[in-house]
């Protein structure tokens, strides 16, 4: 089996389509309101042109998506890049893509392309495995709130990928380090 890590282009929307859509039917059950969870084709394809989007292929089939954010959904509380619109399509899950597809953005692309320390990304509290599945990867609670349109409490997670750049950024910002 062949695996391969790429960014998408718009001639892939339609299958991005049919794996996010199908991934997020939870989503759509829990009436949580993201964006991807109800996204038609030409909104996956505007996700595609505005932002990076990454997928990974199995035996040359799209099994996996995630998009590095170029909004300022969560510029006004950290610096760090924000991840959104995760997704294994639910024929795929269990085998480990999401695992890999998650892995290689925090590296290859947040730490070694971008440069950045840390990594970002959101969930709500009440989708019953996320959260837990974020914390058990290293990812950290920075901030929990409801944004009032019935999600209930939201948390962004920030996750360290460079833990030497991390500890100099923090130490230029002033923060003090626990030693």
């Amino acid at each position: 089996m062949s695996e391969r890590f790429r960014q998408a282009g718009v001639e892939d929307a339609e299958r991005l389509h049919e794996v996010i859509h199908e991934a997020y039917s939870l989503i759509r059950k829990l009436e949580l309101k993201w964006p991807a969870a109800n996204a038609d084709v030409s909104q996956i394809r505007d996700n595609i042109v505005n932002n990076e989007c990454y997928v990974l292929e199995a035996d040359d089939r799209i099994v996996a998506t995630i998009t590095l954010s170029k909004g300022d959904e969560v510029k006004a509380v950290t610096e760090f890049p924000f991840i959104k619109w995760f997704a294994v399509h639910p024929g795929e899950q269990g085998k480990g893509y999401g695992d890999k597809l998650l892995n290689w953005v925090e590296t290859a692309i947040i730490r070694d392309k971008v440069g950045a320390a840390a990594v970002t990304l959101g969930t709500a509290e009440k989708h019953p495995w996320l959260l837990p599945m974020y914390k058990r990867r290293g990812y950290e609670t920075i901030r929990a709130f409801d944004p009032g349109n019935g999600d209930g409490t939201m948390h962004l997670l920030r996750k360290v990928v460079d833990a030497a750049a991390y500890a100099l950024s923090r130490e230029a910002a002033g923060e003090v380090s626990a030693s």
